[in-house]
C-alpha cells in the first residue's frame, strides 16, 4: 500500500495522518493537537512535531511512504518553504517545510496553502470530481480558499493564489475603510462574527454559542450569521467574475453555524449580480467533511505522482 503523510496546520489545531492512493485516511493514523493565537512558537512547533511523529509511528510495515504533503494557513512563501499564519502570529516566517524534511530526509515533501489543499481534495475525491474549474473555501477560525482552473491548481507567484479571505468586500465597513477591517476574513470568520455580535450587545463567546442562540431566536446572533454569509456571497461574486469557475465548494465549522448558511451565501452572491456566468456556479457543501484538509495535503503527493 502506497501512502502519503498529510499535515494540516490551522488556527485552532494541527493534524497529521496517513492517506492512501484513493484519498482515504488510514484508520488509527490520525493525530491532533491544539494550536491557537496565544500559543508560543515553542509550543506550536512541539505540537506539529508531536502529530507528525505519531502519524509516522502508525505506518503499516507492509506499506511504502511516498512523501509528505503540507497544507497550512497563510500567507505562505513556497520558494522559502515558510508560513506566516495570520491566526498563529508566533509562527511568522516559520520554516515549516524544513521541519518536515528533517523528519523525512529521504522523502518528497510538498507544501501548499490550506485553501488550495481543500480545492485539491474536492477535485480529487469530493464534490468537484466532475468539474474542470472550482473554488474551494473554508469558513472557520479563518477564511481561506484555493482555485483549480481548467484542471490545474493555481498557486501564484508566492503560493497564495485563491486566498479569498484576504480580498476586500464592500458595504460592511464605514466609508473609506480599507485593508484588514474590510477583508472577508475580518467580516465572516467564526471569531470575527462572534466579535461583531458582542459589539452589538450579545454576551456569548463562541461560534457554538452563537449558533445555539440564533437557533433559539436571538436577533443579534442571527444577524451576525447573516452578515457573515452575505460577506462570503459577495466575495464569491467577485471571485467567480474573475475566474469563471464551474463550482464553489465550502467547508469549515462556521459554514455549518446555521442550516441555511449556504442558502444565505447563494442569495448574497446573486444579489444585484447581473452577468449569468457569475451566477452559474453551484455553491455546495464539502463532500469530504473534516477529512478534506488532510486529503488535500495528501493530494500534493499522490496526484503529483500520478499526473
Amino acid at each position: 500500500m502506497e501512502l502519503a503523510l498529510a499535515l494540516d496546520l490551522g488556527g485552532t489545531k494541527v493534524e497529521a495522518a496517513l492517506v492512501d492512493a484513493t484519498g482515504l485516511v488510514v484508520p488509527g493514523s490520525r493525530f491532533r493537537a491544539a494550536t491557537g493565537a496565544d500559543a508560543s512558537r515553542t509550543a506550536l512547533v512541539s505540537a506539529i512535531g508531536q502529530v507528525l511523529e505519531s502519524a509516522l509511528a502508525s505506518l503499516p510495515h507492509s506499506s511504502r511512504l511516498l512523501g509528505a504533503g503540507i497544507g497550512c494557513a497563510g500567507p505562505v512563501d513556497l520558494a522559502a518553504g515558510t508560513t506566516a499564519p495570520l491566526n498563529l502570529p508566533a509562527l511568522a516566517d516559520y520554516p515549516l517545510r524544513a521541519l518536515v524534511e528533517g523528519l523525512l530526509p529521504e522523502a518528497r515533501v510538498s507544501m501548499a496553502l490550506d485553501g488550495l489543499c481543500i480545492a485539491l481534495a474536492e477535485h480529487w475525491v469530493g464534490a468537484g470530481r466532475d468539474v474542470s474549474s472550482l473554488l474551494g473555501m473554508v469558513v472557520s477560525t479563518g477564511v481561506g480558499g484555493g482555485l483549480i482552473v481548467q484542471g490545474r491548481p493555481m498557486r501564484g507567484g508566492t503560493g497564495n493564489a485563491g486566498h479569498i479571505g484576504q480580498i476586500e468586500v464592500a458595504g460592511f465597513t464605514p466609508e473609506g475603510t480599507a485593508g484588514d477591517p474590510a477583508m472577508l476574513e475580518s467580516l465572516a470568520s467564526g471569531p470575527n462574527a462572534v466579535a461583531w455580535a458582542r459589539g452589538e450587545g450579545w454576551t456569548g463567546r463562541t461560534g457554538e454559542e452563537l449558533a445555539a442562540a440564533a437557533a433559539e431566536g436571538d436577533r443579534v446572533a442571527r444577524a451576525a450569521i447573516e452578515r457573515s454569509a452575505r460577506a462570503v456571497g459577495r466575495a464569491i461574486a467577485s471571485a467567480t467574475a474573475l475566474c469563471d469557475v464551474d463550482l464553489v465548494v465550502i467547508g469549515g465549522g462556521f459554514s455549518r453555524v446555521s442550516p441555511d448558511y449556504l442558502d444565505l451565501v447563494r442569495a448574497s452572491r446573486d444579489l444585484a449580480t447581473t452577468p449569468a456566468f457569475v451566477r452559474r456556479a453551484a455553491i455546495v457543501p464539502t463532500g469530504l467533511g473534516p477529512d478534506g484538509p488532510l486529503v488535500g495535503a495528501a493530494a500534493l503527493i499522490h496526484r503529483a505522482l500520478s499526473d
